[in-house]
């Protein structure tokens, strides 16, 4: 007589080995670094707005830029406008018709301006006389502007010494200071900066009418 098959449970297989983690790639910087120059690596920016005063004003040596055709302008106007609670007003920038105009011609400041420097490149712009040169301090002021386009310069007043005038100096070693590293912006851009607000070219700029009382 056949036997009956017996059905038999069998339990599932239960792997003892340790299921196995993969372990992180070990950190790499270098995935991170930079390959490209930033766009505007290679752009200087503009200084900040430039002191403006004559060379005798430094109380230092002084540079001139070189190349007076780009960094000297030419003869420009200027005015002095009172600002309250200063003891000197703000110099603006005017448009010689609007100055003819409105106000007396002794009022009218005229000068160019040329980039300069004083040691470790202290930028300003320097007041170059273009009228009155008879003047003795006008003259001597031009002396020293002209000398220090290749010489460290330093000017210095004698009024003290009762003489009308100023004494021109140059640095005992040509070579005591290093040479400007001039700004690469053109001048009118330096000082279109030094000059940003106080700028007279119409008859109802806030500037002009503190002259004329208006």
């Amino acid at each position: 007589m056949a036997k009956k098959p017996k059905l038999e449970i069998v339990p599932d297989k239960i792997d003892d080995e340790p299921m196995s983690v993969a372990k992180p790639d070990a950190f790499n910087l270098d995935q991170f670094k930079s390959t490209r120059t930033s766009a505007l690596a290679n752009v200087e920016t503009l200084p900040q707005a430039l002191p403006h005063h004559s060379i005798s004003q430094a109380k230092d040596f002084v540079r001139l830029h070189p190349n007076e055709e780009e960094y000297w302008s030419l003869e420009l106007c200027f005015v002095s406008v009172p600002i309250k609670g200063q003891k000197n007003g703000a110099e603006h920038l005017i448009v010689e018709a609007v100055a003819m105009q409105f106000l007396p011609p002794a009022r009218i400041l005229r000068r160019r301006l040329a980039l300069a420097s004083k040691p470790n490149d202290r930028f300003f712009l320097c007041h170059v006389p273009t009228q009155n040169l008879d003047n003795s301090w006008n003259r001597t002021s031009v002396q020293g502007c002209e000398q220090a386009k290749m010489l460290w310069t330093q000017l210095t007043s004698l009024k003290e010494e009762g003489v009308e005038d100023y004494k021109v100096d140059f640095s005992r070693n040509p070579n005591a200071f290093p040479e400007p590293k001039w700004p690469k912006q053109s001048l009118s851009e330096i000082i279109a900066r030094a000059f940003e607000g106080r700028m007279i070219t119409t008859a109802d700029h806030p500037g002009l009418l503190r002259l004329i009382g208006a």
